[in-house]
Parts: C-alpha cells; structure tokens; sequence
C-alpha cells in the first residue's frame, strides 16, 4: 500500500466522535495532505472511567500500530488525548478537552500524568476551541486550533414556519441533563407547545412521560437537521460540555440556544449570551418562557454572524495550517 503524508487515529467511540473525526480528516485532504484514518476497535465494557480509559487506549494503540504498519506515514494525529496515551509514535493530538479537566480525582490517576507527558512531547497540538487551552496543562507542545465544522443544514425558516416550540438532544440522559430540561418545561409549557426529545425512545427509563413531550428516538442526521429548522428554541441542561456541536448546529439554522452555564470549554456559550444573555442561566424555566414569548429581534441573523469562525471555509484554512506545521507541504 503506498505511504500517505497523515495517519489519523481515531477513537470513534461516539458517532458524534467519527463525524467529527472524519470532518477533520477530510479538511486535511482539502489542504493538500493524503490521510489514511483507522480506528479503535471497541473493546468490552468495564465498571470504571479509569479502565474504560484504560481498554480504549489500548485499542487505539493497536489500531495505530497496524496503520503504520499498513500505511508508513509521515505524520500520525491522534483524536483525543486517550487515543494518544499509549501511543506507539509520537504524534500531533487533536482533541476536545483534557483529562486534566474531564478525570477529577480518583477517576484520572493514572491518565493524567501520563497525559502531561504526551502533550509535552507532541509535534503539535490541535485543540477544537481556544477555551480548551484554559484547562490544558501548561508545558504543552505548539497549538493549532481547529474548530468542528458548522454550517446551515438548509435555507432559513422564517419564525413563523417553526411549528416545534422547543427541542433537544439527549442521547446521553445524564449527560444532556434531560431530568433538569423536564423539569423546566412541565413549569414553562402552556397549552399546545411541545417539547421533542431526539436520541431517546420513549422506553428509555429515563424518557419520562409528561404532557407536551414527544421521543423522537435516534433520528439520521438530515432528519435531525430538519427538525431542528422547524424548531423554535434548542435548550440543553449538561452537566459539562466539551464542546457542544448541538448548540452550534441549532443557531447555524436558525433556533434560539436556552442553556445553564456548565464547566468545560462549550463553543457556543459565549454566543449565546451575546445573543440574548436571558436564555442563559439556572432557570430553564423562565428563558424558555422569554424566548418562546419575547424573542429578540434578529436572532437567527445575528447567529449566522457569530457562527463564522465554524464555518468550512475558515476550518479548510486552519486545517492548512495544522498541514504546513506537520510539515507536509500541499502538493
């Protein structure tokens, strides 16, 4: 097999992981660079963060070997600091957040020093958000930042044409913090507003069933988009998030953000408050209640704006840069 410029070993332990992997890997082709991605075999559950940690790094150390084997690469890029733990070469790490800020405690004793090392040692590092230098430990190899990619998923539907009052997505319950999204909406609903929940079946232990709420299960993402542009208001309750690919996608086509305030880097939240700092904060309820009642004028307009940084034709540039200081120059 002929030898590519890129490996790019990809955890892909969630689908949004691959999507994303794959986004990445397709903005380094753009610039110019031949990329093969393998990915981690999924290996067995385990009871804790620190073995599930543990068998994953393992399984990307073994898919990484294999693709050097099978591909020689000038360059190997790591997605996510677990795929690089165990690495069997140095190599750029792409990431969304650190184990220094997502293992507290005894969930990251042995991750995170070992993560301190390769992050000293990588040619480089290619976080998706400035914020995630906050959390990263100092000492760390050279940056290049290279947010997700977001774009409009269709033309723009006017306020009128959004017959959903509000979703979200909750594929992860706990995660997404869907009891404290339900427990807003019973408070702020009135009659005929619906709430949709995509990523959960109605069988879902924690689907609970209240008036006004519907489970759309798990959607393929063009009907996912879509429902989001019938969607007045996108609201989200996570307990952290690391980046927020979601929230971005609801105001690139068009929906109001309702969010709390969590730990992590999360791309939009800076967004949202500067859109309209009502719909941001503890109470669920009472945003939910000023975006459905009192929206701010321009919104959806002003969104668009803000969401320039994430759009592919500014990602294409800085995955060129992430290409000229591997130093693999285009072709």
């Amino acid at each position: 097999m002929a030898a590519v410029d890129v490996l790019f070993v990809s955890l892909g332990s969630t689908a949004g992981l691959r999507a994303a992997d794959d986004a990445f890997a397709d903005g380094l082709r753009g610039a110019g660079a031949t990329v093969a991605v393998v990915r981690a075999r999924r290996p067995r559950e385990v009871r804790t963060l620190m073995l599930t940690d543990l068998a994953w790094a393992v399984a990307a150390r073994r898919a990484a070997r294999a693709g050097i084997a099978a591909h020689d690469p000038r360059a190997v890029v790591y997605g996510t600091t677990t795929a690089a733990l165990l690495w069997p070469r140095p190599g750029a790490i792409r990431y969304d957040a650190p184990a220094a800020a997502n293992r507290p405690g005894r969930h990251g004793l042995w991750q995170r020093p070992l993560e301190r090392r390769r992050l000293a040692r990588a040619p480089l590092l290619v976080p998706q958000l400035e914020q995630t230098l906050a959390e990263t430990p100092p000492g760390h190899a050279p940056v290049v930042v290279v947010p997700i990619a977001v774009a409009p998923s269709g033309p723009p539907t006017p306020a009128d044409g959004r017959d959903v009052a509000a979703l979200t997505y909750a594929a992860d319950p706990r995660k997404k913090g869907l009891d404290r999204i339900l427990a807003a909406w019973r408070t702020a609903r009135r009659e005929g507003e619906e709430l949709v929940v995509a990523g959960l079946d109605a069988a879902h232990p924690a689907a609970e069933r209240a008036p006004g709420v519907r489970y759309a299960g798990m959607l393929g993402r063009d009907a996912y988009r879509a429902l989001l542009r019938r969607s007045r208001v996108y609201v989200t309750a996570p307990r952290r998030e690391d980046y927020g690919i979601a929230q971005l996608e609801a105001l690139a086509d068009g929906a109001m953000l309702v969010t709390t305030v969590p730990p992590g880097p999360y791309a939009a939240l800076p967004l949202a408050r500067a859109l309209d700092p009502r719909l941001v904060g503890d109470d669920l309820a009472a945003a939910l209640r000023a975006a459905l009642d009192a929206p701010v004028p321009g919104y959806a307009a002003r969104a668009a704006e803000l969401c320039a940084p994430y759009a592919p034709e500014a990602v294409a540039q800085a995955a060129a840069e992430v290409v000229r200081r591997l130093g693999l120059a285009p072709r």
